[in-house]
């Protein structure tokens, strides 16, 4: 089922979300397979509170062909991800430009630790820990961000780079 998406202003997304106790749980289960059906056409990833459920769990996916355009043609397999924990692995900061489903129509440049360890349980309960860098350790962080009640607009360092998709595309166009 679609679920609706909270937008920026809503509690939910202000507040640190609460550790998934029970993994088995059918309502967990329900959440998840919900939340997959929900951004899986709309962007590359999505976290409990922005459905409006404090729970830490974030999925996340980039298809190859959307990897392509990101300059990540290998893409990130579907991800469920429970109870998180992200060790930056180096201080070199990448500056990216990140979107949100809960900021439509925005985007915004964002300098984030280029590499990262993240680790947490997957859907059935299985220990997950990776290493990521680049465009998938960004994925993570800014996913991740959500369950500590943080939007990306909160990490950037000048906000002159933050503005509506269609304007910093034409913007980027004509420089």
């Amino acid at each position: 089922m679609m679920l609706p998406i909270a937008r920026m202003g809503a509690p939910v997304l202000a507040q640190r979300a609460n550790e998934v106790q029970d993994v088995a749980d059918p309502a967990i289960q329900t959440l998840i397979a919900n939340m997959i059906e929900t951004f899986i056409d709309t962007g590359v990833g999505l976290a409990a509170p922005q459905v409006s459920v404090s729970v830490r769990i974030v999925v996340f996916n980039l298809t190859p062909e959307w990897g392509k355009l990101r300059g990540f043609p290998e893409g990130i397999p579907l991800t469920v991800l429970i109870n998180p924990v992200i060790e930056p692995l180096t201080e070199e900061l990448q500056v990216g430009w990140e979107g949100c489903l809960s900021i439509p129509e925005m985007m915004g440049e964002v300098a984030r630790p280029r590499a990262i360890r993240y680790s947490g349980i997957d859907q059935h309960g299985e220990k997950i820990v990776k290493e990521a860098e680049g465009y998938h350790a960004r994925i993570v962080q800014h996913e991740c961000d959500h369950l500590d009640g943080i939007l990306y607009p909160q990490r950037m360092l000048d906000m002159r780079r933050f503005g509506f998709v269609e304007e910093i595309k034409q913007a980027r166009a004509n420089a």
